[in-house]
C-alpha cells in the first residue's frame, strides 16, 4: 500500500526519477498538471482519472521537479528539459504518439511538446492556458509567495475556482501535507517566476506567432472567472492555433475538470476517443 495515493509507479527519464500515475487501456492519454504549492498529478486529476481509464490508457505523471518526482538543485529548470522529460516518460513507456490534456504550467508544457517534437502528439486539450504576455495574477503571485500552512493553503487556493464550496477540508489538508515536504517550496520558487517587488510583474508564454504553427488538433478549455490565467489567453490560443475550437464556460475559475468535471469529461471523451 503506498504512503500516499499520489506515489504511483516509477521510471527514470531525463535523468529523474520520475513518479507517474497509470490506468485504463487504449489510446494513450497523457494529464499533465499546473504548478503551485503542493501540486502533483494526483491533486490536479486523482478525481477524473478513474472516469478516463475506460476509455483510455491514462497516463498523469508528476512533471520534473513537482511533485514527487526528483527535484535537482542544480539543474536548469525550463521549457527544453520538461519537453525531454516528457519525451523520456513516453520512450520509456514505449509510447510512441498521445494525446495530450495539459492544466495551466501542463499545457504550456504540451504546447512545447507539440512544437518541438510534433510527430509525437495526436491531440491537444489545454485548459486555463497561458499564451502570449499578461500581468501577473494574484494567484501566480500567491503560488510563489506562499510559506506552508493549513491557513496559507486555503487563502491561495481560494483565489483558484469561482464556487468557494469547492475547496474542501481534505483539499487544503493533501495539498498542504504535500507543500510542507522538506524543499518543496524552495524548489517552487526556483520554477516558477519571481514577482517584482514594485510595479507589474509580466508572465509570458508562447507567443501567438508560435502557437500558430502547432498542427495537432487542439480543443481550449476557458474558465470565464478565471483569476489566475486570463481568458484573453484561452482567446489568443483558440484565435492563432489553425485547427483549434474553444469552450468557454461561465461561472468558472482556473479548476475546469474540477468545478465543471462532468462536461469537462464528456468534451474529453468526444475530442480525443
Amino acid at each position: 500500500m503506498s504512503a500516499h495515493p499520489g506515489i504511483g509507479r516509477n521510471l527514470l527519464a531525463a535523468e529523474h526519477q520520475t513518479n507517474y500515475l497509470e490506468e485504463g487501456s487504449g489510446k494513450p492519454l497523457f494529464l499533465l498538471h499546473g504548478s503551485g504549492p503542493g501540486v502533483s498529478a494526483w491533486t490536479n486529476w486523482g478525481k477524473v482519472i478513474p472516469d478516463l481509464a475506460p476509455h483510455f490508457r491514462v497516463v498523469a505523471p508528476d512533471i520534473a521537479g513537482f511533485g514527487y518526482t526528483e527535484f535537482k538543485s542544480d539543474s536548469k529548470y525550463d521549457i527544453k528539459l520538461w519537453v525531454r522529460h516528457l519525451t523520456g516518460i513516453m520512450d520509456a513507456l514505449e509510447i510512441e504518439k498521445a494525446s495530450f490534456v495539459g492544466n495551466s504550467f501542463g499545457g504550456a508544457l504540451s504546447i512545447g511538446l507539440a512544437l518541438f517534437a510534433p510527430q509525437r502528439v495526436d491531440k491537444l486539450v489545454l485548459l486555463g492556458t497561458p499564451a502570449g504576455e499578461f500581468v501577473q495574477t494574484p494567484g501566480l503571485r500567491s503560488a510563489w509567495e506562499y510559506e506552508p500552512s493549513l491557513e496559507n493553503m486555503e487563502k491561495t487556493m481560494r483565489l483558484f475556482p469561482f464556487n468557494q464550496d469547492i475547496i474542501t477540508e481534505e483539499m487544503i489538508r493533501t495539498r498542504f501535507e504535500a507543500s510542507a515536504r522538506p524543499g518543496a517550496q524552495d524548489a517552487l520558487r526556483k520554477l516558477i517566476p519571481k514577482p517584482n517587488s514594485d510595479g507589474p510583474t509580466i508572465v509570458k508564454g508562447f507567443p501567438e506567432a508560435s502557437v500558430a504553427k502547432i498542427e495537432a488538433p487542439t480543443l481550449v478549455l476557458h474558465g470565464r472567472e478565471d483569476g489566475v490565467v486570463p481568458p484573453e489567453c484561452g482567446f489568443l490560443l483558440a484565435k492563432a492555433i489553425p485547427r483549434a475550437e474553444l469552450h468557454l464556460f461561465g461561472q468558472c475559475g482556473h479548476w475546469v475538470q474540477t468545478e465543471h468535471r462532468a462536461r469537462f469529461l464528456q468534451l474529453v471523451r468526444d475530442f480525443c476517443a
